[in-house]
């Protein structure tokens, strides 16, 4: 990645180049004007220049007056709750989730662990980037604020997400499992929830060092050694975080990659079995088996905008009971309201030992669809007219235009959206047949060029609505 990325969560950038100690301690003095009275919680994942971003952000929140708590290397949605135990007025989480060792970045949290909010992220940046405003208000010796430590910030969350499931049940099973780690900020939580669960455990990646032994973001391709691993260790499921362990993929006992969208889905399943008729949450990129999952338990699944923000906005307006992203992030409320790797371990393995099944044969009760995931260069400004130009030629579809654009049919469905961070649009398809949401994304960039006015790639096929021919997929399970 190169330039500094400001978002609705955060900041992020290559170390030394983008991020750098000024943009990390101005962008961290600003969002503690925003916070209430009380101190602001320090966290950070793995990632060796972590501990230089954390001492200098420290430094500068304590010579503006605010006292902190340095809770050292946790993932994200550990220093989620940790805003919450010790009551802080917000949270700094040093992370730059699955991007490249050499990026860095800054999450940040309010008072009840949380993102903030879009409307408040908004406010943030705005300040970060008036250059009239000095955020330092530095004060006294007599003023200073103080950084304190705290003993141990794992045991909340652990005992947290322990309180969501049968751990006699699980026990019982007595699962092998694989925790990839990758030496991101899960491996000491993990290992302590899968044992206090009763499992053999084997953590790859266990040490904390940012060191990563394999890309970070947990999709299929950089899994593949993760999957030879779950077959030689005889593993029931092998579990793969990215390095803030806010995200979990699936890996069956074959060592298939079960991958990440099947996280939330197979969580919302279990789940809402023994709560039917209640309200789920996922953004509109995730995949139609949480439609499936909500026919299933007669519930009402809500979709939002994407991001992590926008989904938990909507599960805190519909009091929804499980949420979610297709990226592998499960949010619970009774854990906190924030995605959760950790929730998506226990609720897996809550799941499998009562069904007493093997997750290959779960997973295979779900609709099996096929998801592609594409970009295309696109400045904003003519996303509005490739938007129109879309629903005009998917005209049996249904359109839904809040989240830039998705086209649902009864087997399948498209989403066209702009990027909050690059002069991109990101396409995502979905149906039965892989070779259908091939050519739906094909027909999309398409008309993406055609209203820009630029050459398709050489490979790329013009397609026709008519020409894309649909096959349903079966909803019923065991069809």
């Amino acid at each position: 990645m190169s330039g500094l990325i400001i978002s609705v969560s955060g900041v992020r950038g290559c170390v030394g180049t983008d991020l750098t100690i000024p943009v990390a301690t101005r962008y961290a003095a600003v969002f503690a004007r925003h916070c209430g009275a009380g101190p602001i919680l320090i966290s950070r994942d793995s990632r060796s220049s972590g501990a230089v971003f954390s001492a200098a952000i420290a430094s500068t929140l304590a010579a503006c007056g605010r006292d902190v708590i340095d809770v050292g290397i946790v993932s994200t949605p550990t220093a989620g709750l940790m805003v919450r135990h010790l009551g802080a007025a917000g949270g700094i989480q040093i992370s730059a989730s699955h991007n490249p060792i050499e990026s860095n970045g800054i999450k940040v949290l309010d008072a009840t662990g949380r993102v903030i909010p879009i409307s408040e992220s908004e406010k943030v940046s705005a300040d970060y980037s008036d250059a009239d405003l000095d955020p330092f208000n530095w004060v006294t010796q007599d003023r200073m604020g103080t950084v304190a430590e705290c003993d141990d910030p794992i045991g909340p969350h652990l005992d947290a997400v322990l309180a969501i499931v049968d751990i006699e049940r699980i026990r019982a099973r007595r699962f092998t499992v694989l925790l990839d780690a990758n030496r991101g900020a899960g491996g000491a939580l993990g290992r302590r929830l899968l044992e206090t669960l009763g499992c053999k455990v084997t953590v790859a990646g266990e040490t904390p060092d940012g060191q990563f032994e394999h890309p970070p973001e947990p999709i299929a391709e950089n899994c593949a050694e993760v999957g030879q691993q779950v077959v030689e260790l005889g593993a029931d499921v092998g579990f793969c975080q990215d390095p803030d362990a806010d995200r979990l993929a699936l890996l069956d006992e074959t060592g298939r990659y079960i991958g990440e969208e099947f996280t939330v889905a197979l969580c919302a399943d279990h789940l809402l079995c023994s709560r039917p008729g209640e309200t789920f949450v996922v953004n509109y990129a995730t995949s139609a088996m949480c439609d499936e999952v909500a026919r299933r338990h007669n519930c009402r699944l809500i979709r939002a905008s994407v991001g992590e923000a926008n989904v938990v906005d909507a599960m805190h307006l519909h009091d929804a009971t499980f949420g979610g992203e297709g990226n592998g992030g499960p949010i619970d409320p009774r854990v906190g309201p924030i995605r959760d790797s950790f929730v998506g371990m226990a609720l897996i393995l809550d799941a499998l030992a009562a069904r007493d099944t093997k997750l290959s044969d779960w997973a295979a009760t779900m609709p099996q669809l096929q998801i592609v995931k594409e970009k295309v260069d696109l400045q904003p400004a003519i996303l509005p007219a490739v938007i129109d130009a879309m629903v005009e030629h998917f005209g049996d579809a249904t359109p839904d235009r809040r989240d830039g654009l998705r086209l649902d049919w009864v087997d399948r469905w498209l989403l066209i959206r702009g990027s909050n961070t690059e002069p991109i649009a990101r396409i995502i398809a979905e149906a039965a047949d892989p070779s259908i949401t091939a050519k739906l994304c094909q027909a999309a960039r398409q008309i993406v060029h055609r209203i820009c006015g630029t050459a398709p790639p050489a490979q790329s096929v013009v397609l026709t609505h008519e020409e894309i021919v649909i096959t349903p997929y079966m909803n019923d399970i065991g069809q």
